[in-house]
């Protein structure tokens, strides 16, 4: 039953490109069997499994309309420090915060962010069918009776088909991939010092607020390049979008998606999850077509779920027979999940369906972690335990 589980979590998932925690979580607890931060932990090796399959899979994959590659690499690294900051900070507060104010954002955070990809999966499926619907009324059959489709609204294509080395080769930008692995490293570096520190003492701290800078320097410079060409652009006429996202890249926007980052990272953190619960939304939100968000999510993920993995070990927090098992059930979910969906969505010509199941797994998890949430806080007040906040020194 949990192979099942955890094969049809992760396949759903990686495709709407959430990782599925808000599932794996409950079904650790309740039909395997273990705690919950032995839960938490192994669900984060999951993520991590199927984000990297996926990540494999998504790079054998052309973009839909561009010749460009289908990760959008300026908004991971615009969405990834501030994503792995928000898990350190997460973690931290999953010590203080009481169990019951945990389960109250859970169940508000994701029905809105459920709902709200919802209505989004709606308006692309009704842009869908419109555009369709124009494709058929432009049809036209010419004097030798062959039939002239409209132009428009076929993706673009470059004359040959691509091989997959071509198309991987596309897909991958070494540069910003190391950068991103540059961050990843320091931050692995940082939590690796700090487990082997006393708690709250001086050196402690310093680590912690350490990774504040490196977090806010990636962030800052990657902010400051799409500001400046969004304002260079728009001085020179240029009206085509710098990335994926089809939004302006003023200082406002750009300080709510350090925000939605940093909150992302932090419902991760506190939940077990891989933050993508608040980042697949979000891209879809800023306008970025669903197989580039997905992709791009599920890239940012495969680093923030790969650095708790690398942490949790060193704390000892999962059974190595049971983590190995079940992310490798999550590798294989994650790889044939992306192949059937597209296959789907090839066929139906409908990427909303992507939006669809990403929508669908957020609820299930606000049932499932809001049902379990609930169940335990009154199994507390029937116990008369304490409800309040805990102290971050003194409870660990």
């Amino acid at each position: 039953m949990a192979t099942l589980i955890g094969f049809l979590g992760s396949a759903c998932g990686t495709v709407g490109g959430v990782g599925g925690g808000g599932i794996f979580v409950p079904m650790l607890t309740l039909i395997v069997g273990f705690d919950t931060k032995s839960a938490a932990a192994i669900s984060k090796c999951m993520i991590m499994g199927a984000s990297i399959s996926s990540v494999w899979y998504n790079l054998r994959v052309p973009h839909p309309t561009k010749e460009v590659p289908i990760i959008d690499y300026d908004l991971a690294l615009l969405f990834q420090p501030m994503l792995m900051l928000g898990i350190t900070v997460g973690v931290s507060l999953s010590v203080v915060f009481p169990y019951w104010l945990i389960t109250v954002l859970i169940i508000i955070l994701f029905l809105g962010t459920s709902s709200r990809s919802f209505v989004m999966g709606l308006e692309k499926w009704k842009n869908e069918t419109l555009d369709k619907q124009k494709a058929r009324q432009l049809e036209t059959v010419d004097s030798r009776g062959e039939l002239i489709i409209g132009m428009d609204y076929l993706p673009l294509s470059s004359g040959e088909e691509k091989s997959t080395m071509e198309v991987m080769c596309l897909n991958l930008r070494w540069k910003r991939v190391l950068v991103l692995v540059a961050v990843w490293a320091c931050f692995l570096l940082l939590q690796i010092v700090k487990n082997d520190l006393k708690v709250c003492s001086t050196w402690y701290w310093v680590l912690f607020f350490l990774q504040f800078p490196i977090a806010l320097a990636l962030f800052g410079y990657e902010a400051v390049k799409l500001y400046k060409e969004h304002k260079k652009r728009m001085s020179t006429g240029n009206v085509e979008y710098i990335c994926e996202a089809s939004i302006e890249w003023s200082v406002l926007h750009l300080a709510f998606c350090a925000l939605c980052g940093l909150l992302g990272g932090t419902v991760g953190g506190l939940l077990g999850s891989g933050g993508g619960f608040i980042l697949g939304p979000l891209l879809l939100e800023i306008g970025v077509i669903p197989p580039v968000a997905s992709s791009t999510a599920t890239f940012v993920m495969a680093f923030s779920s790969s650095l708790s993995v690398v942490e949790f070990y060193l704390l000892k927090r999962f059974p190595i027979p049971y983590a190995l098992y079940l992310s490798g059930v999550s590798v294989l979910a994650g790889f044939w999940g992306q192949y059937f969906v597209r296959k789907i969505i090839k066929i139906l010509g409908r990427t909303s369906i992507i939006i669809f199941i990403l929508s669908g797994v957020i609820f299930a998890s606000a049932l499932t972690m809001g049902v379990i949430g609930i169940e335990k806080s009154i199994t507390m007040i029937s116990n008369h335990e304490f409800m309040g906040f805990l102290g971050f020194c003194s409870s660990q």
